[in-house]
């Protein structure tokens, strides 16, 4: 079995779960049994939906807190009916609004809100107590209820102080004592007293052999506890990130990025690491040899993979760009914005579609407004983009740091040429300079300024000078080194 160990995974998911997605895919295209192990807390969504959407089976999927319970990864299935039914003889009303219902119990001072899975359904996944004013309880359910949160007045607010983690027959399994960031565990046998411990106890009951292989994609609290109770079975890291700080680094010291600092320094117990670029692999491999005299085993393997070249079937809307990422700062949206606005004064059909979901929307809406630039740049939101990209004519990219870049992938595997800055490692990787796009070179004293009028020169250099047709076809090229064929016969080499 390989299990692969990671934190969270979300709507806007970042490019660490859409790359796990890729390797389950290929894993099971292998017939290499996989599992996916995540240990954040998921309050306001059920877990299961959000790993269905990017591409989990549920039999593929372990939650940290339900592992120690018999319940499964499931859609949501309870019911309003099956919630009503819990009130037993007490009277209630119950007044619906979009997605919530409220029920309230003539006679007494307390009222349930229900949530439930979309406006139009009768799925709950969570019910809030309210007594007196004061929120008292949670529950979160699946197909039954799998756990409770208690809660109590603190300085005018509702104050989290336990959680209790169920069995499908509603027993009682274990449950969390929280004080702010201060946790412990009570099962029937033992009391934990960290998350940390938490994770060293559910890898433990793994009963891990040599025969299986523990991949890590995020050790950040919790890789020492993995490696300690992983027993007799293989480690690996995958790398997502760039991995070290350039700017902190000399001759004499090299400084890891923190993500991988505990990885790197317990290379003894490594099995391999993977690098998503044979750029990433080589500078990593030189830096263990200078810095710390060590050869580990480092491979390369693209963190996805692409089935098919996707060619339009009719011609790409004219002078169309896309980018597609979470909306997140350092994604810099914003810049590519105001790059387009600026281009369409010489390219005068050029526009934008921004796919992705993430916290600085509500900030890119106001910008679009502000600019008066709606009916030409769209924010698209989160959708499966696999016939989508064949439809443009350009990939634009404003991040300054990419480990790999699976949007830079899928552009070029449906022909796209890319604009992007010349950083580490994705951009370097997927464009040619002038035969497939543009890399545009850029120094840490570069103004935001300076930076957005560099991408704007591209995009007109790109839609009134470039032979775009054979730029499409040096994308096509490229995309070739990425079939998934190939990287499943790097991952069964890897594992065997």
């Amino acid at each position: 079995m390989v299990y692969n160990f990671n934190l969270g995974v979300g709507w806007a998911s970042s490019g660490v779960e859409y790359a796990q997605a890729y390797r389950a895919k290929v894993l099971r295209e292998i017939g290499q049994d996989a599992k996916f192990i995540f240990t954040d807390m998921f309050p306001r969504d059920n877990i299961q939906h959000m790993t269905e959407n990017i591409g989990f089976l549920d039999s593929e999927v372990i939650w940290l807190y339900t592992f120690f319970t018999d319940c499964k990864t499931s859609p949501v299935t309870y019911t309003l009916k099956q919630l009503e039914k819990t009130f037993g003889s007490r009277r209630f009303t119950g007044a619906r609004e979009r997605g919530t219902v409220k029920y309230t119990f003539p006679g007494s001072n307390s009222y349930y809100v229900a949530y439930l899975v979309n406006e139009k359904g009768n799925k709950v996944h969570r019910v809030e107590m309210v007594s007196n004013g004061c929120l008292i309880r949670k529950d979160y359910y699946t197909y039954c209820r799998i756990y409770s949160e208690y809660y109590a007045p603190l300085d005018n607010k509702a104050h989290l102080y336990q959680r209790r983690f169920f069995n499908e027959d509603g027993t009682v399994a274990y449950e969390e004592i929280t004080d702010d960031d201060k946790v412990m565990y009570q099962f029937p046998d033992r009391f934990i007293c960290s998350k940390e411990e938490l994770v060293g106890e559910m890898v433990s009951r793994l009963k891990l052999t040599r025969r299986d292989v523990v991949i890590i994609d995020r050790t950040t609290g919790i890789g020492q506890a993995i490696m300690q109770n992983a027993g007799p079975a293989k480690i690996g890291i995958v790398i997502h990130a760039d991995h070290f700080s350039e700017g902190s680094t000399d001759a004499e010291h090299v400084l890891w990025n923190n993500y991988y600092e505990y990885a790197f320094s317990q290379h003894r117990h490594i099995k391999f690491y993977v690098a998503s670029t044979d750029t990433q692999n080589r500078l990593l491999k030189k830096q263990f040899k200078e810095y710390k005299g060590i050869s580990p085993k480092i491979v390369t393997i693209p963190v996805g993979s692409i089935d098919e070249l996707k060619r339009p079937k009719k011609s790409r809307k004219k002078s169309s760009l896309i980018t597609a990422s979470r909306l997140a700062d350092e994604k810099h949206v914003d810049w590519l914005i105001e790059a387009v606005v600026k281009a369409r004064e010489q390219v005068p059909d050029v526009s934008l579609d921004i796919y992705g979901k993430g916290g600085e929307e509500p900030k890119l809406k106001k910008m679009i407004e502000a600019l008066k630039c709606g009916d030409y740049v769209h924010l698209c939101g989160q959708q499966n983009l696999d016939d989508i990209y064949k439809n443009y004519e350009a990939y634009l990219a404003g991040s300054t740091s990419e480990g790999f870049g699976l949007t830079l992938m899928e552009a070029v595997g449906s022909g796209l040429p890319i604009i992007g800055f010349d950083v580490r490692y994705g951009n370097q990787n997927f464009i040619d300079d002038k035969k497939n796009g543009y890399l545009i070179a850029v120094n840490d004293k570069m103004e935001k300024k300076e930076r957005i009028q560099k991408l704007t020169e591209c995009i007109i250099k790109l839609f009134t000078e470039a032979d775009l047709e054979a730029f499409h076809q040096h994308s096509y090229a490229k995309a070739k080194m990425y079939m998934t064929e190939e990287v499943k016969e790097q991952w069964a080499k890897l594992l065997k």
